[in-house]
């Protein structure tokens, strides 16, 4: 029989960093040299790892955190090793969850600080930095839309705060009781889709949270799946390769059938209709992303 060994449970204010991985050693251990190198300390490191059979085990331990290491020997997605991680930090007595990706890291040594002090200076349940390409850091690395526009730049963006706009999973910072009130990613979504159902919760829940423009979190440059349209006052998202785009098209339309989000399903159909049929001349492609839609829609969460 395997047991677990009992830890004592963090002191008051404790922040517990969760990291989820599969397969990218390199990558993880750059972003756990930044995490691990905050002037404010993280108190515990949660690593899910979704790739046991290539494990990352001595990169986590290479580095002088205490820490938790979780092999899942089912691929649970970002959707379901965040759950795990950040139902593991909880159970740790967390006060504080602070969410990264393998793929990207803090831009420096002070972003768990400014945003520690941005969440209680503004009372707020989660708070994230800036998320900018890791190569360009004045780009952002998702184009963020306000009204018709689509801001690019980190300078387009302003100096101090964004009320009410945040990417969850990339260097967000959540209270413990934000996430009694919001909950953790669902796994049936798997990939992609799982932070904007976060958000739409977190929006719904009407906890204060927002961005803080004085930090960042570096990841690879995602615009490239935006393609725009009509001048660019429209963009519709075409991932590269058919894995994704299945998951972010089946996941797209069960968010788009839920309370708070069924306004945008409508537009959803004119929107891609004009990229597949009059951008990308390809009925086939909008009957598959039709049928996807409607798949999500379903609740039918088949993996691929």
């Amino acid at each position: 029989m395997t047991t677990v060994r009992e830890q004592a449970p963090l002191g008051p204010g404790a922040v517990v960093a969760v990291v989820v991985t599969r397969h990218r050693r390199d990558l993880l251990a750059d972003s756990l040299k930044v995490i691990a190198a905050q002037s404010r300390a993280v108190d515990h490191l949660v690593v899910v790892d979704n790739g046991p059979d290539q494990p990352v085990r001595d990169v986590v331990e290479s580095f002088p955190l205490p820490h938790t290491y979780l092999p899942s020997h089912r691929n649970l997605g970002g959707a379901g090793g965040f759950a795990l991680g950040m139902l593991h930090a909880l159970a740790l007595g967390a006060e504080w969850v602070w969410l990264a990706d393998d793929d990207g890291r803090p831009a420096d040594d002070s972003v768990l600080a400014v945003l520690l002090e941005e969440a209680e200076k503004r009372g707020l349940a989660e708070v994230s930095p800036m998320v900018t390409n890791i190569d360009n850091p004045e780009r952002l690395a998702f184009p963020l839309r306000r009204g018709l526009t689509w801001k690019r730049s980190a300078a387009e963006l302003g100096t101090d705060f964004l009320p009410g706009i945040a990417s969850l999973f990339n260097g967000a910072l959540f209270r413990a009781s934000a996430l009694d009130v919001v909950g953790v990613p669902d796994l049936r979504l798997f990939v992609r889709g799982d932070e904007v159902e976060v958000h739409r919760r977190l929006v719904r829940s009407g906890l204060p949270f927002g961005t803080s423009l004085k930090v960042a979190y570096l990841h690879p440059d995602g615009s490239d799946e935006f393609k725009p349209m009509l001048g660019g006052r429209f963009h519709a998202q075409d991932p590269e390769n058919e894995v994704k785009r299945y998951y972010t098209y089946r996941n797209r339309g069960y968010l788009v059938s839920q309370p708070g989000m069924r306004k945008i399903g409508a537009l959803e159909v004119i929107r891609f209709g004009l990229y597949f049929l009059g951008v990308k001349r390809d009925p086939k492609a909008f009957l598959r992303w039709l049928r996807l839609v409607r798949q999500g829609q379903r609740e039918r969460f088949f993996r691929y």
